[in-house]
């Protein structure tokens, strides 16, 4: 699937929830791997507020790319920014939405 560049270069980026690592299987506690790296995924909350409107996002980031220290609040800079739509049918039930994926988050804006 096609995946859309986000554009953060006027944004302020800040963390709002600490890294964790991304799950394949929570059942199982799989965690899920970059498919060309075989880097462990990690998932962490970013607040990016620009034009006056601010959202909360759920980034997928390789373990590589994530640094020590992000704790909440830290402003941070975002390389890559990607969205891309997914779907899914489990059990029957189709669901849909968006996930974002990042190379690296940097600390200080």
């Amino acid at each position: 699937m096609p995946s859309f560049k986000i554009d953060t270069s006027t944004a302020m980026v800040f963390v709002a929830t600490a890294p964790t690592h991304k799950m394949k299987n929570k059942k199982t506690g799989e965690i899920a791997v970059d498919n060309q790296t075989g880097a462990k995924m990690m998932t962490v909350g970013l607040l990016i507020s620009d034009e006056g409107e601010g959202n909360l996002y759920q980034v997928s980031v390789p373990e590589t790319g994530i640094p020590e220290g992000l704790t909440p609040g830290v402003p941070v800079s975002v390389t890559d920014l990607r969205a891309r739509d997914w779907e899914n049918t489990f059990n029957g039930e189709t669901r849909h939405g968006i996930a974002f994926r990042a190379v690296a988050i940097t600390p200080g804006a």
